[in-house]
């Protein structure tokens, strides 16, 4: 069984340890649950289907019942709250929680570099612009960049960069864009994902301002139903994928560019309102 560190879904950790619990020996979900000292012999199953949460009590006692201790159970605890956390706010402070138990204990979180790729709008901006400027400072790169940043936060840009294998240095300064990327669970990737989204679109606003063979804004707001939402997400997925390869077969890049494509509604749903009123 993989260490607790390698997880960060809490039910698929103790479904884990159920496995290899029941590999080795004649153990069930009764013999689970009884160990951790709930009464329904199906509760901990119930639990890692994700039909029921944990309580603080809870968690305490699935946490000795798997034979965790010291940081691991400080871990557990943490990537508890993350997965039973309800806003994104408190799952990104519950996942901060778990990269510093790692951190103390010099043990890396597989999805820690995905939450910190995506928690500055510097970091896709620097990893695409740093092989365009080969030899330049992190003061060069600052100044090319619309949106104010300073030279230090380039520089922890390209630190984080090149330590999470995102970017590779050469000698002379040089930086070459490594195939590396970053993945995680669909769960993280959308939370990490949420924050950046926010800043991307924040960014966006004083773009309006530049010359317009520089930028292109436009939009439309029309009424539809789920069923054509639907229809238009593909289409808007297809043309994200098209608009990638027309970027990836480039060999004469010279800006760093953001495509945002939005689609989201302004209204509530009016005919569930109506039912709620009827």
């Amino acid at each position: 069984m993989k260490p607790i560190i390698e997880y960060s879904d809490f039910r698929q950790y103790m479904r884990d340890y159920y496995e290899e619990r029941k590999r080795r020996s004649a153990f069930s979900w009764r013999e689970f649950s009884k160990i951790t000292g709930f009464s329904s012999c199906s509760y901990m199953k119930v639990v890692c289907d994700g039909k029921s949460k944990l309580s603080k009590i809870g968690v305490e006692r699935v946490g000795a019942a798997m034979g965790l201790a010291g940081f691991e159970m400080e871990y557990f605890r943490a990537m508890v709250q993350y997965g039973q956390a309800e806003s994104a706010e408190a799952k990104k402070d519950a996942f901060r929680k778990m990269l510093a138990v790692a951190k103390v204990h010099k043990v890396r979180v597989l999805e820690g570099d995905l939450f910190a790729y995506y928690d500055s709008w510097r970091n896709p901006v620097v990893r695409e612009l740093a092989p365009l400027m080969p030899g330049a400072t992190p003061g060069d790169m600052a100044k090319m960049c619309y949106n104010e940043t300073s030279a230090q936060e380039v520089r922890e840009s390209l630190d984080f960069l090149t330590r999470s294998g995102l970017l590779k240095k050469t000698d002379g300064d040089i930086f070459e864009l490594a195939e590396t990327s970053v993945t995680g669970t669909p769960d993280a990737t959308r939370l990490a994902m949420r924050g950046m989204h926010r800043q991307m679109a924040e960014l966006a606003t004083p773009a309006l301002d530049l010359p317009k063979d520089e930028r292109n804004f436009s939009g439309v707001t029309m009424g539809v139903s789920k069923e054509t939402y639907g229809r238009i997400v593909d289409v808007l997925d297809e043309c994200r994928k098209k608009i990638i390869a027309i970027a990836a077969e480039d060999k004469n890049i010279e800006q760093v560019y953001r495509l945002n494509l939005q689609l989201f509604p302004l209204t509530k749903n009016v005919k569930e309102g109506h039912n709620e009123q009827a």
